[in-house]
């Protein structure tokens, strides 16, 4: 059960940094409501409010976190580790949204799993890709496994508490 926990403790910035993206909200949309190939490039959810805002929460909640015990490491490291896991996260969502707007998917349309793992896989990717050394001492095949199976239901039982606080417009 510990392990089971450490592993959401790993990825909780991640967790914040793209639960926050969807409560900051914003305006302006990354994309500047520009088009590629005749559809949106990320579409107008995609914010750089809820980017960066997102990204700053998932890095304050983490930094705090290593001040109660050091998960993330020292000094800078922790916060190299704690921003790839954050903005990881967050740049996962988006090349999602780049992906299912080609698709013709439009905003809030169920894409099934990639819709509650996109981040996820984000946050992993950019952790291993800039920190590989902490990512690998950290992050056990199990927990990988783990956190894949369990993040699809998180994200299903927040998505429905942001939809019932009209923070979102679908409950996906």
């Amino acid at each position: 059960m510990f392990d089971l926990l450490k592993a959401i403790w790993l990825i909780f910035p991640a967790y914040v940094a793209n639960a926050s993206a969807v409560v900051l909200k914003g305006k302006v949309p990354i994309d500047f409501g520009k088009k590629l190939w005749g559809k949106p490039i990320f579409g107008e959810g995609k914010t750089w409010r809820g980017f960066i805002g997102g990204g700053i929460a998932g890095i304050i909640v983490g930094l705090i976190m290593n001040s109660i015990y050091q998960t993330f490491g020292k000094g800078i490291e922790s916060f190299y580790v704690i921003s790839s896991l954050s903005f990881g996260a967050l740049t996962g969502d988006l090349i999602k949204s780049f992906f299912k707007r080609r698709l013709g998917k439009k905003r809030g349309e169920k894409w099934i799993v990639i819709d509650q793992i996109d981040f996820l896989l984000g946050a992993f990717l950019f952790s291993f890709i800039l920190n590989r050394d902490w990512f690998v001492l950290n992050f056990k095949l199990s927990y990988i496994i783990f956190l894949l199976i369990i993040t699809p239901l998180i994200h299903l039982a927040t998505n429905i508490i942001a939809y019932a606080l009209k923070l979102k417009k679908v409950p996906w």
